[in-house]
């Protein structure tokens, strides 16, 4: 059922999910030197497992988008949150690469079934046609708050138990998620003639239609600036500004003056995007969205090379983190809110789920590439550059696709 006002059980349920699931998923990049220099591996080993989770994340969102209209919201959710909260606890009995590796595919997919796929889709079914894009630009802005205190959240439990320790709560806080599930109404699974529907004729639609292809294509650059920073920034500022605490303000907590930097630049970066998700959302209802995402893409590609050109210093990585911070994710209610509009929302958790995996994709590019070039050439450059390309021919591909309404057939009685 839809409603007319926007802060519904629905919305405020959800919202609470992905502030959760998004705040120790963002936090990822934080461990990055504390594994390597644990075990004594490369850095490529670990942004390979990172690389993985967001591969198996990418994969998962359709699945369990499909997984929600045949079980119902629910029980995709919950599914979710066990497989997410056990990949977790049993990383910090890893003790290979391949072992940490092999468990960020349960981690992934317990993302994707706690994550924006089931959770917008849910939303957007129970927001109103002018509240929609709005809704999802709260829901995403959601996710962005838990951005904020991930990351520092991470640094801080580092600091006083082993990095085995802090999987471990963070296994347990992920199931406490199921407590918000109330909030989110019944959720009832689809019929069998509505599943046909949507896994047959409304797909094979969909990758007929070269609009739903250039939102596919165009999502990769998203994933994969995101990918990169989130597990390679703090690792990357650390190492190119040094030792940064100025106040010493941190020092009474054990933090180390190397690493906060990095986890402040993640969490700016989430709270800044609170305001971008949510002007985004308000934006979508007023204006073409396809028109805005050109125009984001635009300004995270000139915000990235502005940033590489000039001298890197405390002050020019929170500038850069602000700015990336208020476009980190303004892309998500645009793009979802892209697909309900043209497709439907009958069939939105599983399109979108699909347009999320490219999004995936370009998330392990950024992580993997980012380990690996690391590894050969010893520092980011090329990475990032690869990210400043990729983000261009994101603004521009949008610019085509075809905004309206496309009918679908309804499901035999």
């Amino acid at each position: 059922m839809s409603h007319s006002r926007i802060l519904t059980p629905v919305l405020i349920g959800g919202s609470l999910i992905l502030l959760i699931n998004f705040a120790l998923r963002a936090s990822f990049g934080v461990f990055q030197i504390p594994i390597a220099a644990d075990f004594g591996w490369p850095r490529a080993e670990f942004s390979l497992a990172i690389a993985i989770q967001n591969l198996a994340w990418g994969v998962g969102q359709p699945i369990f988008g499909a997984l929600a209209e045949r079980w119902g919201d629910r029980w995709a959710i919950i599914l979710g949150a066990i497989l997410y909260s056990s990949g977790l606890i049993l990383t910090a009995f890893a003790t290979t690469p391949a072992g940490i590796q092999l468990l960020e595919i349960i981690v992934g997919f317990g993302i994707a079934g706690t994550g924006f796929g089931v959770i917008l889709a849910v939303v957007g079914r129970a927001a109103s046609d002018e509240n929609r894009s709005l809704a999802l630009g709260i829901a995403t802005a959601a996710g962005s708050a838990g951005q904020v205190f991930g990351a520092p959240l991470a640094e801080v439990l580092l600091a006083f138990y082993p990095w085995q320790t802090v999987f471990i709560i963070f296994g347990v806080i992920v199931l406490g998620t199921m407590a918000f599930l109330p909030m989110l109404g019944s959720g009832k699974p689809a019929t069998r003639s509505e599943l046909e529907e949507s896994l047959g004729t409304v797909l094979k639609r969909a990758f007929r239609d070269p609009t739903f292809m250039m939102i596919f294509v165009g999502f990769f650059s998203c994933g994969y600036q995101l990918g990169f920073i989130t597990a390679h920034f703090p690792a990357m500022i650390t190492e190119m500004c040094g030792p940064i605490d100025p106040a010493g303000m941190l020092a009474g907590l054990g933090i180390t003056t190397t690493s906060i930097l990095g986890a402040v630049a993640i969490s700016l970066i989430g709270l800044a995007n609170i305001g971008g998700a949510l002007l985004a959302g308000y934006l979508g209802k007023r204006y073409t969205k396809k028109y805005l995402l050109a125009g984001i893409y635009t300004l995270r590609t000139i915000a990235a090379a502005a940033f590489i050109l000039t001298p890197i210093t405390p002050a020019t990585v929170i500038v850069f983190s602000l700015v990336m911070g208020a476009l980190w994710l303004a892309t998500v209610p645009l793009t979802s809110g892209l697909v309900a509009y043209i497709y439907g929302l009958r069939y939105m958790g599983t399109l979108y789920g699909f347009v999320f995996l490219s999004h995936q994709i370009g998330s392990f590019m950024g992580v993997w590439l980012g380990g690996w070039l690391y590894d050969a050439s010893g520092d980011y450059l090329l990475v990032w550059w690869i990210g400043v390309g990729v983000g261009a021919f994101s603004a521009l591909i949008h610019l085509p696709v075809r905004e309206a309404p496309v009918r679908i057939a309804a499901p035999a009685a």
